[in-house]
């Protein structure tokens, strides 16, 4: 499968990855941030991107993890020694710490993979295109910054408010731009679940799932917020309203 090109999602936003997984590039008038940060073989797309901008990877000041799950966690370590922050929850530090290999150990999902691959065996072409992309490999991360809390920002480009919302992890969170009207929302809430072949607004499949019971109940915190458009972790951008995207994912529940 070809590897598709960055788009611009938004002004001076930018969506790479691939056909599994998100993450995004901020312009701001005070530095880069990246919201994830994808796989380690990911980074040549990063580079290409930058030096289309006429910037590089020094100049992202802030790299800004919805989760510590190894698909969005792989250029962590590469960012951080090129001068990026790393920021993360609290809860999900450990994983950064430990190396990909641990998230078991913090973030252990409520169900088997194997009962989803019985039933939809092209599935296992996402954990096939996550170990060749090197997210089993990638090196541990120390010295994150973390918070336990939803807090602005202050020292991230933009001043971004990053928002608790355990249930996928025990340490995930959004991040909301609100001059901007953009809403990061990781794996919290998605458009597209590979091991459930759903698309649109929905939480992820149990099998990647820590707690669905808290995930469900993470979405009322969303609809506190406002915001123009979401841009998930996994799948397309959602511009038909936060209340929308929650009242979808909720009917469509746990699977």
């Amino acid at each position: 499968m070809s590897r598709p090109a960055p788009t611009l999602v938004a002004p001076g936003v930018h969506r790479l990855g691939d056909h599994a997984v998100n993450f995004y590039l901020i312009e701001d008038r005070d530095g880069l941030i990246l919201i994830d940060a994808g796989l380690p073989a990911q980074l040549e797309q990063l580079r290409g991107l930058l030096a289309g901008l006429g910037r590089s990877v020094t100049d992202v000041r802030a790299v800004l993890l919805t989760h510590g799950h190894l698909d969005h966690t792989g250029l962590a370590h590469s960012l951080q020694e090129a001068g990026a922050d790393i920021w993360i929850h609290d809860r999900d530090a450990g994983i950064l710490r430990d190396g990909p290999r641990s998230v078991s150990r913090y973030a252990k999902p409520e169900r088997s993979m194997l009962l989803y691959l019985l039933r939809r065996p092209s599935a296992l072409a996402l954990p096939l295109q996550l170990a060749r992309g090197g997210a089993f490999t990638a090196p541990a991360v120390q010295g994150a910054r973390v918070f336990d809390a939803d807090r602005v920002l202050e020292d991230v480009p933009g001043s971004p408010q990053a928002v608790v919302l355990p249930g996928h992890t025990p340490g995930s969170a959004a991040y909301l731009f609100a001059d901007r009207g953009l809403l990061f929302t990781g794996d919290a809430l998605v458009t597209a679940d590979a091991f459930s072949s759903r698309t649109g607004p929905s939480i992820v499949s149990r099998c990647f799932t820590h707690d669905s019971r808290a995930a469900l109940a993470a979405l009322d915190r969303l609809d506190e917020l406002k915001a123009d458009l979401l841009l998930p972790g996994h799948g397309e951008p959602f511009a038909d309203g936060v209340r929308t995207a929650t009242q979808q994912a909720r009917h469509l529940g746990a699977r």
